[in-house]
Formats: structure tokens, sequence, C-alpha cells
């Protein structure tokens, strides 16, 4: 006897802009600070990867991802984060 699996459909939302909205099973660091090595993380690879990979391996929404490297870059801590080298 063979044991029935059941898999759930999931809908997945999307802004205008393609990136995907807040959903709990992939965005589990949403509302959270961001910590010293997601910084270093984030500015070190932002310009080789995309910010959609990034959001995924961080927990945060893409559109948090890229509003974060706006801020850091304004603020001057862009370079310091992407040249740390302490967590990666």
């Amino acid at each position: 006897m063979e044991a029935a699996v059941t898999v759930a459909a999931e809908s997945y939302e999307y802004d205008v802009y393609g990136r995907m909205k807040y959903h709990p099973d992939f965005h589990f660091n949403h509302g959270k600070k961001f910590t010293e090595s997601d910084l270093e993380y984030l500015c070190k690879y932002y310009d080789s990867d995309h910010a959609q990979s990034i959001a995924f391996a961080l927990g945060k929404t893409e559109h948090v991802i890229k509003q974060k490297v706006c801020d850091l870059r304004k603020s001057g801590r862009f370079d310091y984060y992407k040249n740390l080298n302490k967590h990666w």
C-alpha cells in the first residue's frame, strides 16, 4: 500500500517590479535588524550577485536589500562593510 502525498499549491505574490513580496518561508529575518555579518555579506557580494539571491540568503525581501544598499552608500559605510573581512 502506498502512502498518499498531498502537496499544497503555494501562491507567491510579486510587486510590479517582479520582486517577491514578503513570504514567511523565505523571509525568516523580516523585521529583524541587520547583523554585522549580514551587512558584510550584503556589501561584499552585492556587485557580483543578484539582489534576489542575497535576499534569500539573508532572509529579507529584495526591496529591503536594495534600500539598505542605498542607505549604506549614502552614509559612506558600504565600502567599510565590503572590506571588513571579519565574517566573510
